[in-house]
């Protein structure tokens, strides 16, 4: 059975980033896994229950700054319009962890799930002018029905819904920065 050292400090792990590569662990009894075509299966009639209590971080100001983002967007994605507040995110314009990405609403757009998540993997990019971009490699892609009518065709809209107060709208500086990174995601 091969050992895979999970030390940070290792130098295998240390190569293994470097090449970009990842590894996933799974904790269980080794016996219930087979290989198949490079794929780790479990044995499902081996399969139990298992939990593990873990510590987190939670930014305390999240909840408010959700909440004040999607108020502010009426409780709609900006760039479809989707108004099913449990699919709603408030994700932010500048990261949270960069100097300026405070939790004001003007750092913020109202998100549905696959619009935050296409936008933190700059899969798409908002421009300072409020118009949408899909990154090119994406536009190119053939895929299903999600691909063409969710992102595709948002590609050059410009955002259907913005709060109506002029101080709670995306700060055009911090959609600058944030464009930029995308762009040189590409």
């Amino acid at each position: 059975m091969a050992r895979l050292c999970l030390d940070p400090c290792c130098s295998k792990v240390s190569n293994l980033k470097a090449r970009g590569l990842t590894f996933t662990v799974e904790v269980g009894d080794s016996a219930n896994l087979v290989v198949r075509e490079d794929t780790w299966i479990a044995d499902e009639s081996a399969a139990r229950r298992a939990y593990l209590t873990v510590a987190t971080q939670k930014r305390l100001h999240q909840d408010s700054f959700r909440f004040r983002v999607i108020r502010a967007y009426r409780k709609s994605c900006t760039i479809c319009r989707l108004r099913h507040d449990e699919l709603l995110d408030a994700a932010h314009i500048l990261r949270d962890k960069n100097p300026r990405g405070e939790p004001w609403v003007c750092n913020g757009l109202s998100l549905c799930k696959l619009h935050h998540a296409a936008f933190d993997a700059n899969i798409l990019g908002v421009r300072p002018d409020l118009v949408v971009e899909v990154r090119e490699d994406v536009l190119e892609e053939e895929d299903g029905p999600m691909l063409k009518h969710g992102l595709k065709e948002c590609h050059e809209q410009r955002l259907i819904v913005l709060p109506r107060q002029e101080e709670l709208k995306p700060r055009k500086d911090f959609l600058e920065e944030r464009y930029e990174l995308f762009r040189s995601a590409r």
